[in-house]
């Protein structure tokens, strides 16, 4: 679980913010209550209702070896990525991790699945190969998932609020206790797709405006 989750895994995550960085030019979030606040509400609101319960059931998908459910999940995390830049990091961050296991696991049986997924495998079931890889359940994925997408962001904040180590360790502290209530929905979620949701039009409309922002520090 730290090896998946560490910000050392070469999949360049780190070059992302996630509409974060739109949120600190607009206003919205401009000092360490104001990025608790916004990183709770998108753990609580866009984690844990669509990237865990994809993420979860991507994992049974590639241990049935089902590509049907695999291009399932495929295709509603593409279609609910809203921005150009929410896909790409999607898609790119994905690619990197199959990269990533074909070195680490030349001849995982799952790999030839893997390159049926096109353009590439999305980060979530990128991740839950990843995992099934390093020997994870679906419950030690979404929490490594879970923990690896906090510590990024949380690393964009103290970069672009900007914040200092103190903050982001209280942070890091205030929010990884949310992270098992958000994993337990996830999995409540897991096998009723018709209840996953991608409903955050705020989030939306600040990845459009990064994409074109003046000034910026991570990828759009």
């Amino acid at each position: 679980m730290m090896w998946l989750s560490s910000p050392a895994l070469p999949v360049g995550g780190f070059s992302y913010s996630e509409g974060l960085e739109a949120a600190v030019d607009a206003g919205l979030v401009t000092d360490e209550a104001r990025t608790l606040a916004w990183l709770r509400d998108q753990l609580q609101l866009t984690l844990a209702r669509s990237e865990l319960p994809a993420a979860c059931a991507a994992h049974a998908a590639w241990t049935a070896a089902d590509f049907e459910a695999l291009r399932t999940v495929q295709t509603w995390v593409l279609a609910t990525r809203e921005t150009a830049e929410l896909r790409q990091q999607s898609l790119q961050t994905g690619r990197s991790m199959v990269e990533w296991l074909r070195n680490l696991r030349p001849g995982h049986p799952a790999l030839p699945l893997a390159a049926q997924l096109h353009p590439a495998p999305a980060w979530p079931l990128a991740f839950a190969l990843g995992a099934l890889a390093l020997g994870l359940d679906a419950e030690q994925m979404a929490h490594a998932l879970a923990f690896s997408w906090l510590e990024n962001q949380v690393q964009a904040a103290m970069r672009a609020v900007p914040l200092g180590q103190s903050s982001g360790q209280r942070l890091l502290a205030a929010l990884t206790p949310d992270i098992p209530a958000a994993v337990a929905q996830a999995r409540n979620l897991q096998h009723r797709r018709d209840d996953w949701q991608s409903f955050s039009p705020l989030l939306a409309i600040l990845s459009s405006r990064h994409e074109t922002q003046y000034s910026r520090l991570f990828r759009s």
